[in-house]
């Protein structure tokens, strides 16, 4: 019977529907996995649930609760229960429950949380510390101005083909989530820095690269000519924040957020700028809004003389 299908062959059911079916990425559906992954631990240790048709509203009320009292914040909370909920969802429209038993319970809210930024005179330090003197110097230039000027994930950085960039026309085609592909300009530092990278740079590091690493013609290489990793560009970029004097928490992300923050500062239409980010609904967009308010409103209390 269905209600007697085991919760975890449910969940790989359920991580290969929104892989094939949903064409989510491998980065958000290993985030549902992890997800799933404490939501049966804590339903087999603490409600000794262990199939679909044993879960309650209850059980479910004490999963969040759990969450609570490990200090996990409402945003958390929030994520966590997007992939419960879409879990027994799924499972009700396949009609393996009869009753779905997140419905009902409210999500925790999370609230609106402003992305931060880096400052213009945090980027100018920021993208000249590098230097273009040795071949990952060169490598990091580039990659720090192409992130910035053209506000791609890390993720759509470090998986980028030669074939996807057009450089003559200033121009490159991110891939992103969902694999949805989207034209967008390159600035013309980028453009300079991203050249001396693959006619200087690259060719040193390609010589490194082993086996299939060779063929797969990733942009940006480690010092072993094989992609760059997310958590290998994570640490390179916090080095080159302390050394641009920047002490608190960096990650690439600061990049797409100042990206975008600064074009709506210059007066850039927030529809254009959902396109560029690769968005799906605007009012993910519209954050950068309320985010530029404020800096603008900081900057004129500080140094307006009638502030």
């Amino acid at each position: 019977m269905a209600h007697a299908l085991d919760l975890d062959v449910a969940v790989e059911d359920y991580l290969q529907h929104l892989k094939v079916e949903r064409n989510l990425s491998p980065n958000t559906i290993e985030a549902y996995a992890n997800d799933l992954r404490q939501l049966l631990e804590h339903l087999g240790e603490a409600a000794g649930v262990a199939l679909v048709g044993q879960v309650t509203p209850p059980a479910l009320l004490g999963f969040l609760q759990a969450l609570t009292g490990r200090g996990l914040s409402p945003r958390s909370q929030a994520r966590r229960w997007v992939a419960v909920r879409g879990l027994f969802r799924w499972l009700r429209l396949e009609n393996l429950i009869e009753i779905d038993p997140t419905a009902g319970i409210r999500m925790p809210k999370a609230g609106t949380k402003l992305p931060e930024l880096l400052s213009r005179a945090e980027l100018d330090a920021l993208l000249a510390t590098p230097g273009v003197d040795t071949t990952l110097g060169l490598r990091d230039t580039a990659l720090l101005e192409f992130m910035y000027a053209t506000g791609c994930r890390v993720s759509e950085a470090c998986d980028l083909q030669l074939d996807a960039l057009h450089l003559d026309q200033g121009l490159v085609l991110l891939t992103g989530k969902g694999n949805k592909q989207r034209m967008v300009p390159v600035g013309d530092c980028a453009l300079v820095a991203m050249l001396a990278y693959l006619q200087e740079s690259r060719p040193k590091l390609i010589e490194k690269a082993r086996g299939k690493a060779r063929r797969e013609g990733h942009v940006f290489l480690n010092y072993r000519g094989a992609r760059l990793s997310r958590q290998g560009w994570f640490q390179r970029l916090r080095d080159h924040a302390l050394q641009a004097g920047i002490t608190r928490a960096i990650s690439p992300h600061k990049l797409r957020h100042s990206f975008a923050t600064h074009l709506i500062e210059g007066g850039a239409d927030l529809r254009a700028v959902q396109t560029l980010l690769g968005h799906a609904d605007i009012s993910t967009t519209q954050v950068y809004t309320h985010l530029s308010q404020t800096h603008m409103r900081h900057a004129y209390n500080r140094h307006h003389p009638r502030a």
